[in-house]
């Protein structure tokens, strides 16, 4: 899949909470679309101008709409219902909660910012029949949830998971996401214990709106709270075996700052490429004198946004260059077992354990357990 760079890169670094941020550039951002108002015609021809433009793979242009009502496994919908996700990793929480009793349609392709990625018009079409819509939140997808205040109906919930899991005191502020631009870091999901309080708010979203399915997303929830228990307790095992003064990351892009605070690691810096510009000579020599200061044994580039950058820093530095840690693209293919939220966090900290010096064999020994068949309908 060919990204969409809609935006400027940014490169930053620090220790802990005394960050030093070198560059950032805020998207072009736009207000809501308004029920009614005669501009919202051009600015979806030109939002599907764009994705058009930026994206060669063709994601952009996929059509959202699904009215087969059944899904890969050939189990078919219980409900006329439909539910409308953002993110990957949300769509396949909120398949685990509510399993066969709604379609659920992904609008964000995988392998694409999210941060800059605007809808196409076609998701319009997909939120006008939405019974539910659930987001991330956090400012993580604003063109999204602006589409959505435009088309959904009147009393349908648009649940911003993000928003009501922490509070503002608990949010994080860092690298790429300073608090003097007001977005707090957005990746919740990449910390289990606080995934469940995202399951939890779908189920109690879906049994306002189903009633009838109480039983159901009840114990669908229950099963996809213990999987994350069990994990948690894995993921602990392993992450022990971690020498403690090698729990740093230096990633591509900051989506582990709740995991670092939850779990007790250290994000030591990020480079976030969104365009094809580099950062300058200077620069990437003081992140190079960060990496070395804090002996970091590997940084961790994208398999999404390849960073030529990131690998001269760590060619530069000694430190091992490990190329394909995720932070909303599940692995493999809609219908695989991996394809998956905790697929997704499996494979991200078997990576991080084995190239920081741990034994990640607790983590490989987890069975990728399912809830059931996720029925979802995942944009590529």
């Amino acid at each position: 899949m060919t990204p969409c760079y809609c935006d400027r890169f940014a490169i930053s670094f620090g220790r802990g909470m005394n960050f030093l941020r070198i560059t950032f550039a805020e998207i072009v951002s736009r207000g809501p679309v308004r029920r009614g108002r005669t501009g919202a015609g051009p600015f979806l021809l030109a939002a599907a101008l764009l994705i058009s433009a930026c994206g060669s793979s063709g994601e952009a242009s996929h059509e959202l709409d699904q009215s087969s009502g059944e899904g890969q496994s050939g189990s078919e919908i219980q409900t006329d219902l439909t539910v409308v996700t953002t993110v990957a990793p949300i769509t396949s929480i909120a398949a685990s909660v509510i399993g066969g009793r709604a379609t659920i349609v992904g609008l964000v392709p995988e392998g694409t910012n999210s941060h800059t990625f605007e809808p196409p018009p076609s998701a319009a079409r997909t939120l006008a029949r939405a019974d539910a819509v659930f987001i991330n939140g956090l400012q993580l997808e604003e063109p999204t949830k602006n589409l959505a205040l435009a088309n959904i109906t009147d009393g349908v919930p648009l649940v911003e998971l993000g928003d009501e899991t922490i509070s503002a005191a608990e949010y994080k502020y860092d690298f790429s996401f300073p608090e003097s631009e007001g977005k707090p870091n957005p990746h919740l999901w990449t910390d289990p214990t606080l995934v469940k309080s995202y399951a939890s708010l779908i189920r109690d979203a879906m049994i306002s709106i189903d009633p009838a399915g109480a039983d159901q997303y009840g114990s669908n929830y229950d099963a996809f709270a213990a999987i994350v228990d069990d994990f948690d307790a894995v993921i602990g095992t392993a992450f022990v075996t971690v020498p403690e003064a090698d729990r740093k990351l230096v990633t591509y892009h900051d989506a582990y700052a709740y995991f670092a605070d939850t779990y007790g690691w250290t994000v030591i810096g990020a480079i976030q490429p969104a365009d094809f510009g580099e950062p300058t000579p200077s620069e990437v020599v003081r992140l190079i004198e960060q990496i070395r200061e804090e002996d970091v044994p590997a940084v961790f580039g994208s398999e999404v946004f390849p960073s030529p950058v990131l690998e001269q820093v760590a060619n530069e530095t000694g430190a091992a260059y490990i190329d394909d840690l995720r932070d909303d693209d599940l692995p493999g293919e809609p219908g695989d077992p991996e394809h998956s939220w905790l697929g997704l966090m499996r494979f991200n900290f078997i990576t991080m354990t084995d190239a920081l010096g741990g034994d990640p064999s607790a983590i490989e020994n987890f069975d990728l357990v399912e809830v059931g068949p996720d029925l979802a309908t995942y944009p590529q």
